[in-house]
């Protein structure tokens, strides 16, 4: 596996977080001012300086769970609050999302400009705060400079690395359905035309060659697909054209988007075996956690505005019921870790997660836990 493939997983899950946010704080009618708070609050967090500095030091991905107590407390870095099974969804549509970016890459190392066109949005939610325009500029840089030396293959392998993280994931979704790239089962139908990847030539024709290397053969085929050669390879710099579309926002408050459980996705073994046995990596998971955390610098808000809760379904009915119905093995709630005998480092995480909260507020769903395993547990 890749030990830099965890950069564009987070920056791209967040992209799409972003997105999904935008569209359900239009939809729910909340007022302007506090929309654009959300935002800013949320985007400052995710590119705190100490938080990217651990971000891009090279390291093996973690599960799931892990990541997804990450962006719980991202989600929940303003005054916005979401019950668990919004948050659920919120992470589910999130992960769907860039794992069929990821499919359809034409060449692994788009996954590069998939993650600019997040960036590119991210800075337009932005653009009145120029302190924050800053920090995802500064990240920008940072990409470039680990990844623009990058191989073909190391790129390939990064590829595979978000592939293998995502494989289990078949939840489907209501965007996706309608447009047919995606089955009943939740799994992604990958089109056969289209563009071709930049450096390569449309199917359809093979040459053969002697030993010296003359051409002496050509033999045509018909390659089943209606290609192109795409005119000019999208930009890799600080701004500029990407060309490719994956990564831009596909949801708008006229289309909303929901989630549903597929058959697959109910009996995942391997979610089951995860929840059952005792992870091998739960010690290293902690300490990944701690260090993202302990680079968070969230503050506490002054407390004169009001919180809000941000619902995800269409009525708090139809978001009570996803809540009782989702399936054990996809709830995220319980990360198996086993540190209770070492009482420094629980006084380590303690501060950590004190320095962590956000606001007075709870969280309907939820108690606030007094240390990371107990929030783990709220999970």
């Amino acid at each position: 596996m890749s030990a830099r493939t965890l950069p564009l997983l987070f920056l791209n899950l967040g992209g799409e977080m972003l997105y999904i946010l935008d569209q359900r704080l239009r939809a729910q009618s909340i007022p302007g001012e506090k929309a654009r708070k959300v935002m800013n609050d949320i985007i400052t967090t995710m590119f705190n300086k100490k938080f990217m500095e651990e971000l891009f030091k090279p390291q093996e991905l973690y599960s799931k769970k892990a990541l997804r107590t990450v962006y719980d407390r991202l989600a929940h870095a303003s005054i916005m609050r979401l019950n668990q099974a919004s948050m659920d969804k919120l992470y589910d549509l999130m992960t769907m999302a860039f794992k069929y970016q990821v499919l359809l890459c034409p060449r692994p190392k788009d996954i590069l400009l998939v993650t600019f066109n997040h960036l590119d949005a991210i800075k337009d939610f932005i653009q009145d705060s120029p302190t924050i325009l800053n920090q995802v500029d500064e990240t920008f840089r940072q990409l470039i400079d680990m990844y623009s030396c990058l191989s073909a293959g190391e790129f390939q392998l990064i590829r595979q690395t978000l592939l293998i993280f995502f494989q289990d994931m078949h939840i489907r979704v209501s965007i996706f359905l309608k447009d047919k790239v995606q089955n009943s089962n939740g799994r992604f139908v990958l089109p056969i035309s289209g563009p071709v990847p930049w450096g390569t030539e449309v199917p359809g024709l093979i040459r053969m060659f002697n030993c010296n290397g003359d051409e002496v053969k050509r033999v045509e085929f018909t390659s089943g697909g209606n290609y192109v050669i795409p005119q000019r390879e999208g930009s890799f710099d600080l701004y500029g054209d990407r060309v490719l579309k994956l990564g831009t926002n596909m949801y708008s408050a006229s289309r909303p988007v929901e989630t549903h459980m597929s058959g697959a996705s109910k009996s995942l073994t391997s979610h089951t075996k995860e929840n059952a046995a005792p992870n091998p990596l739960a010690k290293e998971e902690l300490n990944f956690l701690a260090r993202l955390m302990g680079g968070l610098e969230i503050k506490k808000p002054s407390g004169t505005e009001p919180g809000f809760r941000l619902n995800l379904f269409t009525t708090d009915e139809e978001e009570e019921h996803a809540a009782l119905t989702r399936p054990e093995e996809l709830s995220y709630k319980v990360i198996n870790i086993q540190a209770t005998q070492d009482q420094e480092r629980n006084k380590e995480l303690a501060q950590i997660m004190g320095e962590f909260e956000v606001t007075d507020q709870p969280r309907q769903s939820t108690s606030k836990g007094d240390d990371l395993l107990a929030m783990m547990d709220e999970l």
